[in-house]
């Protein structure tokens, strides 16, 4: 039987967020950050990525998915420019959105040529990255969904990659970014 996608508590139920099925909490695998919730599809090498980091007031509004982009090519050893390319940035109605609190939202898709675990084989991976601002809270909210387009053979994906399940789509991330839902604004302190 196929599941469904479930709203899941993020952050120690201080948000929420429908999550695609397929989705395994890395948590559960290996440590991860307390500003990070990460979820890996359980049969491609997709993952999932809401974290919260601190709000870039230098740069504007439609520049803040631009600038978290080249924060994660650099994280990525992605930084040159034939390396990584941003294909469009659009911002997301507020209307359409449960996360009211945010001044505004953006949405980057783009991609980064990337390796796993510091390997020579590169992936090209399409990333589509949601960005929640929210300088009442000097916080944004940044969900990246990390969709490989092309796995190198000589690559850990390659042999990590498994079949089964459908991959999951961007649909299903436009539902994660329409969904995040804050609970608890007591979270930012």
């Amino acid at each position: 039987m196929q599941s469904v996608n479930e709203t899941h508590p993020l952050f120690g139920g201080a948000f929420s967020a429908v999550i695609p099925q397929s989705a395994a909490d890395v948590s559960k695998l290996r440590e991860i950050p307390d500003n990070q919730e990460v979820f890996a599809h359980a049969h491609t090498d997709q993952s999932l990525i809401v974290e919260l980091l601190e709000y870039q007031a230098h740069v504007g509004d439609e520049e803040a998915a631009r600038y978290h982009f080249e924060d994660i090519a650099c994280s990525n050893a992605a930084s040159q420019p034939e390396a990584q390319e941003v294909t469009s940035v659009v911002p997301l109605p507020k209307s359409e959105l449960s996360l009211s609190v945010c001044t505004s939202a953006w949405l980057l898709t783009g991609t980064q040529c990337v390796s796993k675990y510091n390997e020579e084989a590169r992936n090209r991976v399409r990333i589509h990255l949601g960005v929640f601002r929210l300088p009442q809270f000097d916080t944004e909210v940044l969900v990246t969904f990390n969709d490989p387009q092309r796995i190198s053979p000589e690559s850990s994906s390659a042999v990590a990659g498994g079949s089964g399940g459908e991959p999951w789509t961007v649909d299903d991330f436009q539902h994660l970014l329409r969904s995040l839902t804050l609970h608890n604004p007591e979270l930012f302190g």
